[in-house]
């Protein structure tokens, strides 16, 4: 048995059924020799995407997997893994390395020398009989603690050689860590003693599965949750509680209440500071809860933490603060009422653009539309970079765990579409929509005909202003002079060149109707581009604190 058919056992032997990649690559072949179905991408970024929404929609249940060559494979691949790394993704990355006796020499890129910053254990196979051994360290980073990628190099003459014996390997364990329990009753103390408390709730609580948990405890508090967006869907947002989701665009309930906090609880979050992300304002009494003790303290002076996963965080949370109110939840007639005049109040706002009939049409109107035309619990969305992601994310209102793929600790043009397709090979059952913008598709539109050649039919929401929107109050001079943020496309007659099916719509009329066929051909199996001709809005939901 060579290498190569070793790694893929093993895959198949962790649950790998779908395997992202770019040729060449040994472990491609091996794979699906095993039924392991190959996804061969049109650039290695889009294929790193896939692995990554596969990890997501099903919290690690599975874990997303990547191949590719050797040297310019792997180097085209690493912005992709620097935005998982940056999110907290775990995704296994399987790149060919060059041969033992070339590996080290310049400038042969080595992933294990240059992948270093960029994931949570790298490490490079020297001979064919230590892969389980590799493997196995790799596996165990991936489903145990903090979710990040890891990256097993594997040179191209040890996939080629002989593995002696059988091969010895068991699916890892998974373990969990609980919080210290002297903490405990302190947190719950301070939160029942603060006057406006407010959750601040992350991605580990999709990682811990702990969505009833939270929900538990904002009840017996009366707590508002506003989340991150990679932490959006963890709480239904048609709950009284909520605040919606919180990044470079939020909810004015979200700012007003995070302003007016006494204490704040981050659940599963990093309060990472980045220029799309709600950065928590200073002089406020913080708790932390997160699997990472790095975190802590490293953006903002922290009162308690909670370390551990966050579904033992919140089962010991929930439990001291039940037996303090005497399993007597709290009012939270008054603070629902300040949420919904708050909410109410936003929304008139911001409702002459969300029902806009102006031409060309508002984007806000293209997904006002959107959000009350398909089956939302049964809708997994995701948003690309810039103007959509800020547009999206305050008024998309999730209500499933897991229906909302958020993100923006790092923001790669291009991002959406790749995590969509991995999402609808995760999850064929649902409608997987991405909703992007024309700047996007140049970065990874030709992957749309991947959707078309590997049976990924995905409903695809593409706004297009003809310009680069989010740049165009920070690139003033040369686009006067210049036009240097205006593009232009019909991607609508490139998506039937690939093989799609594809509408361009221009009528704000015409919103509904589309989407409900491009709905229908969804479910007969097509991948669907729908091009909305809208206006260069600049606008987004903020007032004033997110930024870097």
């Amino acid at each position: 048995m060579k290498g190569a058919a070793v790694v893929a056992e093993i895959l198949k032997r962790e649950g790998v059924t779908d395997l992202p990649c770019y040729p060449r690559n040994a472990v491609i072949e091996a794979a699906a020799d095993l039924d392991i179905k190959p996804y061969i991408v049109r650039q290695e970024r889009t294929g790193v995407h896939i692995a990554d929404a596969i990890s997501r929609v099903t919290s690690r249940q599975k874990i997303g997997v990547f191949a590719m060559q050797q040297g310019p494979g792997t180097e085209n691949a690493y912005g992709a893994i620097a935005q998982a790394y940056a999110e907290s993704v775990p995704l296994l990355v399987l790149p060919a390395g060059h041969a033992r006796r070339a590996a080290q020499i310049a400038p042969n890129f080595s992933a294990m020398l240059q992948m270093r910053g960029i994931c949570k254990s790298v490490e490079q196979v020297t001979f064919a009989d230590d892969i389980p051994n590799a493997m196995r360290r790799a596996f165990t980073q991936l489903r145990n603690g903090r979710p990040r990628p890891c990256i097993v190099e594997l040179p191209g003459d040890v996939l080629a050689e002989e593995f002696n014996g059988a091969i010895d390997y068991q699916p890892v364990l998974t373990t969990r860590s609980a919080p210290d329990p002297a903490v405990v009753p302190k947190a719950a103390a301070a939160m029942l003693e603060a006057k406006r408390l407010v959750i601040y709730a992350g991605q580990g609580i999709h990682y811990g599965r702990a969505w009833k948990q939270l929900k538990e405890l904002a009840e017996l508090l009366a707590a508002p949750v506003v989340t991150t967006y990679a932490g959006k869907s963890s709480f239904p947002e048609n709950h009284p509680l909520s605040l919606g989701s919180g990044g470079a665009s939020y909810s004015k309930q979200a700012y007003e209440f995070v302003e007016k906090a006494d204490l704040i609880f981050g659940a599963g979050c990093s309060f990472t500071q980045t220029p799309f992300a709600i950065n928590m304002p200073r002089g406020k009494r913080y708790i932390h809860a997160t699997w990472d003790m790095a975190e802590v303290n490293k953006n903002l002076p922290t009162e308690m933490a909670l370390v551990g996963d966050l579904d033992l965080v919140l089962d010991a949370v929930v439990a001291e603060v039940r037996d303090r109110l005497k399993d007597k939840a709290r009012d939270a007639g008054p603070v629902t009422k300040e949420i919904k005049a708050v909410r109410d109040s936003w929304l008139a706002e911001w409702m002459p653009d969300l029902t806009s009939n102006d031409v060309p049409i508002s984007p806000y109107r293209v997904l006002w539309d959107l959000l009350h035309t398909v089956d939302v619990p049964n809708t997994v969305i995701t948003h690309d970079s810039g103007s959509p992601r800020n547009q999206i994310a305050p008024f998309w209102q999730s209500i499933e765990p897991l229906s909302y793929i958020g993100w923006g600790k790092s923001t790669q043009l291009g991002y959406g579409l790749g995590l969509i397709m991995g999402a609808k090979i995760a999850r064929p059952e649902k409608l997987c929509v991405n909703f992007w913008g024309d700047a996007a598709f140049g970065h990874t539109g030709m992957d749309f005909e991947t959707c078309v050649r590997d049976n990924i039919p995905i409903l695809s929401i593409l706004v297009n202003n003809y310009c680069m929107a989010a740049e165009l109050n920070v690139m003033t001079g040369s686009t006067k002079k210049f036009g240097s943020t205006d593009i232009s496309g019909n991607y609508s007659d490139l998506a039937k060149a690939l093989g799609g099916y594809s509408e361009r719509i221009t009528q704000p009329a015409e919103i509904v109707a589309a989407i409900k066929r491009g709905v229908a051909k969804t479910r007969e199996g097509t991948p669907v581009l729908l091009e909305f001709m809208t206006k260069k809005e600049t606008r987004s939901s903020s007032y004033g604190r997110s930024g870097g």
